[in-house]
């Protein structure tokens, strides 16, 4: 083997080490995972080549912002989570849970894979379902 040949053969195997602990790092270490409470706005399976289930979660809160020209005034506002399910059982259960208050384990990627949701959010387990209560008071 010539020198030519082994610089060639170590920088490649240098290239190749180095996008397998890029692609690791980027796609399949958990960066942070934790638990989102909210109520469960949308759930749906879809796609054209990979189908995956992906839900909207509405959490309600405070948030800053510009309200009437005020800069930094506290509103009442939603937060929306989007996340991705790959767990066939989870995604059956929050397919019957729309409109309910939920508590939802999650664990954040870096970046999405196609076949595993659209979103760096993958939901894993239902940690708790409540009833979203009405309003029926009637005031007089």
């Amino acid at each position: 083997m010539s020198a030519k040949a082994k610089i060639i053969t170590i920088a490649s195997l240098v290239v190749l080490v180095a996008l397998t602990i890029f692609c690791y790092f980027r796609f399949y270490f958990v960066f942070g995972d934790g638990v989102k409470a909210g109520e469960l706005n949308q759930f749906t399976y879809k796609g054209y080549v990979f189908k995956t289930y992906e839900g909207k979660l509405i959490q309600s809160g405070f948030k800053g912002g510009v309200n009437a020209g005020v800069a930094n005034s506290d509103v009442v506002g939603s937060y929306v989570f989007d996340f991705s399910v790959t767990n066939k059982a989870v995604a059956d259960s929050l397919m019957r849970l729309s409109g309910k208050n939920v508590e939802l384990h999650y664990k954040e990627y870096l970046g999405a894979l196609p076949w595993r949701g659209m979103q760096k959010h993958i939901v894993d387990r239902i940690v708790s379902i409540n009833s979203v209560p009405t309003n029926n008071s009637n005031t007089q």
